[in-house]
């Protein structure tokens, strides 16, 4: 794609806000340079090898964009020229889809979808004056994403080397009653400091999102094995140099080395958390059973961690039916969850209140549109208030 290679480019991870940091932690773990975070993406530099190894390894990321070209765009022309420099023959064959997306905002383009015409145009007319042919757009499903972010500094042009945001694991189907985003789900775990050792226990389990992240991390197993990238659809790509990082990949993982436990007091959510990590490959790494959490228990004592998402009422119920919820969630935590750390994701304050404990760490984070508070709750082990 374009010379990368060897060669060191300028690439960006984006992620949901709030685990800026995290995922800029993920990438230093990673090797690659150049690491900086941003606003909902973190940038870094590297070569094919690192987007590869981006695209299958990291936990909280959305996408892994490769940039092609950055320049100041003041008007329509500046944006043609912009996007025609790129060889775009390089990038794509002749009988390839490809797309547009826009993000940020330049005084220039107030209207996304005529940036994204203007860099259609220029793709379509060079291709054309060098093939005869141009290539058709999709934007369903083509075999080439570009972004363009606009900027009034600087304006970037992107290829998306992810394809489907790198939250679709491939491990459980799309839909079900408000699902918890499999990257947002391992970047609580990861925030709150899991990495296998501690005993983990997720009382309101859904369809299991926790469970099986928490499963991937305690295993060391790549979060994305089980997916298709964007990058495989690039020219030139080599399919047996990418098998080989799977199987290197997969020789690394290892036993969880400590018990994974997911409750729900819906027998649809157990089956379902049941049947996802069983398609991740992880069924075997954790216990699943029907359980209330106002009867939460820590079989190994005392200790480990406690982790849920409940229900916000923006979603799922209405917020005042929500407090008994809560305050019963509050209850289960001091009187039966002696020297664990809970980590509760709330979307709500009034309902956050509810819980009555003090939280001894609040991380803002976003659950899609909805502005969440990550509340971290030390419980300690006899009577102390």
């Amino acid at each position: 794609m374009l010379g990368l290679g060897e060669r060191s480019s300028p690439l960006v991870a984006t992620c949901s806000r709030g685990l800026e940091d995290a995922l800029a932690a993920e990438l230093r773990a990673l090797g690659a340079s150049a690491v900086a975070a941003g606003r909902g993406m973190v940038s870094f530099s590297g070569g094919l090898d690192t987007v590869i190894d981006a695209n299958l390894r990291l936990r909280t990321a959305m996408r892994v964009l490769v940039s092609l070209v950055r320049g100041q765009v003041t008007d329509r022309g500046g944006l043609y020229d912009l996007a025609a420099s790129v060889p775009w023959e390089e990038a794509m064959g002749e009988r390839q889809t490809f797309s547009v997306e826009v993000a940020g905002q330049a005084r220039a383009f107030r209207d996304a979808s005529l940036a994204a015409r203007v860099v259609k145009d220029a793709v379509v007319d060079r291709l054309r004056r060098l093939h005869g042919a141009r290539p058709d757009v999709d934007r369903e499903s083509p075999d080439i994403r570009l972004h363009l972010h606009l900027s009034d500094g600087a304006s970037t042009l992107a290829v998306d080397s992810s394809g489907e945001p790198l939250s679709q694991r491939g491990y459980r189907p799309r839909g079900g009653p408000a699902p918890l985003n499999e990257a947002l789900a391992a970047g609580i775990l990861l925030l709150a400091g899991y990495d296998g050792s501690q005993p983990l226990i997720d009382p309101m389990c859904g369809t299991g999102t926790f469970a099986v992240e928490a499963a991937l991390i305690a295993t060391r197993t790549p979060p994305s094995l089980l997916r298709e990238f964007a990058f495989e659809r690039w020219p030139g790509h080599d399919r047996e140099r990418f098998q080989e990082f799977i199987r290197r990949m997969a020789h690394a993982r290892r036993d969880a080395p400590a018990p994974i436990i997911a409750l729900d007091r819906d027998e649809r959510a157990v089956q379902a958390t049941r049947r996802n990590l069983k398609a991740a490959g992880m069924d075997r790494w954790a216990e699943v059973r029907a359980g209330d959490v106002r009867e939460l228990s820590l079989p190994w004592g005392a200790g480990g961690m406690v982790v849920m998402n409940p229900p916000y009422g923006k979603r799922l119920g209405d917020v005042k039916k929500l407090g008994g919820l809560y305050r019963k969630i509050g209850d289960a935590l001091k009187q039966r969850a002696p020297g664990a750390t809970a980590w509760v994701l709330v979307g709500d304050r009034e309902l956050a209140k509810q819980i009555g404990l003090k939280p001894a760490r609040r991380i803002p984070l976003f659950n899609g549109p909805i502005e969440c508070r990550l509340l971290c709750f030390e419980m300690y082990e006899g009577a102390r208030e």
